[in-house]
């Protein structure tokens, strides 16, 4: 399993003599060639070498319902937690490929899966389309945005409208997915190293790490 993989890595780095801490870096100083990161209790650690996997936080559609039932069936990783839906109706908001493959992987164990795009039309690449429309018990809802996930000890459906109708109406289902894209958690380093528009850290090629000043981006 995931978490007794993870301890046996750790026990490993450690073996192997890694001072591992578990706080927050808030603020980095990367101006000279001895680097700088500093934690949330204020503690200031240098290095020649700083390695950055932050990865990407998932957005939200931003609703109080929504937080109020996080982990209580809503989700942002079918991967995750798609198993504890298996034969029930579940929901998948987005229309780019992270929600397609969501929706189709969902599909193979739920009974019925709900797909709420909010345009006519999805961002999803071509094949990605081709595999939701022929995906049976996928069910797609072009034109929708979610107003209110239901439910109260867990999810039991969500209120939807139309955005060129204007009609409301429901869905019942015991999953809600957000598949809408993630945030990279890059905003310390801004400043310090180049990104693109999205926020994402610009990779450095293998050949030119020499050249990277320490910074390692993967």
């Amino acid at each position: 399993m995931g978490p007794e993989m993870m301890e046996d890595f750790r026990a490993q780095a450690e073996r192997f003599g890694t001072d591992i801490r578990y706080e927050m870096i808030t603020k980095v100083d990367f101006t000279g060639p001895v680097h700088k990161v500093f934690t949330e209790s204020g503690e200031e650690v240098s290095a020649h070498t700083v390695v950055i996997s932050t990865g990407a936080t998932a957005k939200w559609l931003g609703l109080e319902s929504e937080t109020r039932l996080n982990n209580k069936g809503v989700s942002a990783c079918a991967v995750c937690d798609g198993f504890f839906f298996r034969g029930q109706d579940v929901i998948v908001v987005g229309g780019g490929d992270t929600a397609a493959e969501e929706a189709t992987y969902l599909a193979k164990m739920c009974k019925t899966v709900h797909l709420l795009v909010r345009r006519d039309e999805m961002r999803a690449s071509k094949i990605m389309q081709e595999r939701v429309a022929k995906t049976e018990n996928l069910i797609v809802h072009w034109n929708t945005e979610t107003l209110e996930v239901l439910g109260t000890e867990g999810v039991t459906g969500a209120k939807i409208r139309n955005t060129k109708t204007g009609e409301i109406s429901e869905i019942t289902a015991t999953g809600f997915f957000v598949a809408i894209g993630h945030q990279p958690n890059t905003k310390i380093f801004e400043g310090w190293l180049d990104m693109n528009e999205s926020g994402y850290l610009d990779v450095v090629p293998e050949e030119h790490l020499q050249k990277s000043q320490g910074i390692c981006r993967w």
